[in-house]
């Protein structure tokens, strides 16, 4: 279960908080690689994970390396953001970490381009490990920016679709939707209109809405941000389009944007026990495979159903695919003791009883293909759908930049004036978008 940290939107706005990196970091090996791993040493593993069950996860996990590797003590600090690692990173030092873990995929290019972390696709050849044999496609993607693998998959966030069955027991529904048009429709059948607000709202469609960005949105359309030259895509492929189009007239039928955001205002918040899920105020969360545990804490007064999110109609034959994001680790170039440090990554990351061990810990999905079908997996039965989502080579995710999430952001902030009725031209909009996700690009080169 995360802490806030993992918040989607806290993730994007910290994307900015990395600018400083290329200036701390370019290329430069630091006089890594040249330390024997088979030699007594200390290395530092710094992550931002807080929560007692997960540092709890993780001095479990460092403890069974150490039983593997009896040479190499592991200095843990934990509860690290990017902004502190990236001060430490400049500072250098033996204090500065090693192995570095961090919840903001979005990150990822800029941690490969201005050299922060080593490309690790050498030391994958040597071991003689095949990253795509071994990771889940989607995370496979998102650890790799123009060739240069500096990270890898460390546990795995999935999206996918919570419904109360009471509620749908009481509209009649019989089974979750799996197309976008029934979606709409379930919906609508699911709100429950008071005066000029809701005693129970279907769905709540707005960007604002805690975990409905345009990027968990739009992985059930499958789009492509980028061409092959590195130019934004958003005004050429009709995916954006169809993402765009179907959440605004989802966000008209359920009383228009200004009723909506009335609603949401006087809603609990997402990581408290009065998530308007959990209170039965809104019927059905796209969210990631923490809620469960989150929600059932809650003691909400009836059965959660956990199932995919919709697929758009004309994409009916994908359903069971989702949004993937997850946590990265990589090893610093600042290191001299890259080659333990390497030692560290490879059994956190591709040690099978290791990754389920964690998985178990802290409750996210486990990032190998033979983690998600390992029989030592403790889950209640509806996580296996996340675990599906994950290993499912339909599912998608945000491919890295090199000013990192920052071209979420802009396409997000479109989607809010688009939703509001701010902008009204959808296709000049979207042009519009692209040409500045462009021009930040270009700067940030």
């Amino acid at each position: 279960m995360p802490g806030i940290s993992r918040k989607t939107a806290v993730a994007l706005a910290a994307s900015a908080s990395m600018a400083l990196l290329a200036t701390a970091c370019t290329g430069q090996s630091g006089g890594g690689g040249g330390d024997d791993a088979s030699k007594e040493q200390t290395i530092n593993f710094w992550h931002g994970w807080s929560a007692p069950n997960e540092v709890k996860a993780v001095k479990s996990l460092v403890a069974g390396f150490e039983k593997a590797h009896p040479n190499i003590h592991v200095n843990i600090v934990g509860n690290m953001t990017d902004d502190k690692i990236n001060q430490a990173l400049r500072a250098g030092g033996d204090k500065a970490p090693d192995v570095v873990s961090s919840f903001t995929t979005n990150n990822v290019g800029k941690f490969c381009s201005s050299g922060a972390f080593v490309d690790l696709n050498p030391l994958f050849e040597k071991a003689h490990i095949d990253p795509e044999t071994t990771f889940p496609k989607a995370m496979n993607e998102y650890t790799q920016f123009e060739g240069d693998r500096c990270t890898v998959p460390l546990l795995g966030d999935a999206y996918g679709l919570y419904y109360n069955k009471t509620a749908f027991e009481k509209a009649g529904i019989a089974s979750p939707p799996k197309t976008w048009s029934e979606f709409e429709k379930d919906a609508k059948k699911l709100t429950i209109t008071k005066g000029d607000s809701y005693s129970q709202l279907g769905f709540m469609p707005n960007y604002h809405g805690w975990e409905s960005t345009t990027e968990h949105y739009f992985g059930q359309f499958s789009p492509t941000y980028f061409d092959s030259s590195g130019k934004s895509n958003i005004a050429k492929d009709p995916a954006f389009t169809a993402g765009f189009t179907l959440q605004k007239k989802l966000v008209d039928e359920l009383g228009g944007f200004r009723k909506l955001e009335t609603y949401r205002s006087k809603l609990g918040d997402e990581w408290g026990p009065k998530h308007p899920f959990h209170t039965g105020q809104v019927a059905m969360q796209l969210d990631g495979e923490w809620r469960l545990g989150m929600a059932e804490e809650a003691k909400p007064g009836f059965e959660i159903g956990v199932a995919p999110l919709p697929v758009p109609d004309d994409r009916a034959d994908q359903y069971g695919k989702g949004y993937i994001t997850g946590t990265i680790a990589g090893i610093a170039s600042t290191s001299r003791k890259q080659n333990a440090a390497w030692e560290l990554v490879k059994y956190m990351t591709t040690d099978t009883d290791a990754v389920v061990g964690f998985a178990n810990g802290i409750h996210n999905v486990p990032s190998t293909l033979a983690a998600l079908k390992s029989p030592k997996l403790k889950y209640d039965p509806r996580f296996k759908t996340f675990l599906d989502i994950a290993s499912n080579p339909d599912s998608t995710t945000t491919p890295p930049s090199v000013n990192g999430g920052t071209y979420l952001v802009t396409i997000q902030q479109f989607g809010y004036d688009y939703e509001s009725g701010k902008t009204k031209d959808l296709k000049a909009g979207l042009a519009a978008t692209a040409r500045q996700i462009d021009t930040d690009i270009a700067q940030a080169k």
